[in-house]
């Protein structure tokens, strides 16, 4: 993990929000609504979403691999999980996890 750089402007920067390429954060808090998002879409899932005329995301469904349903996921967790770069699209397609989401769910058990 970097470490910004000691002249004190990259304290500033990460304060306000700048993120620069390359840099991890270990530690994000979850709540268990987003890790079972998170979890369902580490095997496979897929969010897809629905968008008003203004391109605003209005309606989100997750779907896990074997194409069910899952109902933890509102729009209030797609927003969260969108907003910490945990998830995300490519090309108008469906959301998928990202590497920072790997790193941030909490391995599981899975009764198969």
């Amino acid at each position: 993990m970097r470490r910004a750089p000691a002249d004190g402007r990259g304290c500033m920067m990460l304060r306000r929000g700048f993120r620069p390429a390359g840099w991890t954060f270990a530690t994000v808090n979850i709540s268990r609504y987003e890790q079972r998002v998170l979890h369902a879409l580490a095997q496979g899932g897929r969010i897809e979403y629905l968008r008003d005329d203004h391109g605003r995301v209005v309606e989100v469904d997750c779907y896990n691999r074997d194409g069910h349903r899952l109902v933890d996921c509102s729009l209030g967790v797609f927003q969260r999980l969108r907003k910490r770069r945990l998830i995300r699209s490519s090309g108008g397609a469906a959301y998928r996890i990202t590497r920072e989401g790997l790193a941030a769910v909490r391995s599981q058990l899975d009764n198969r």
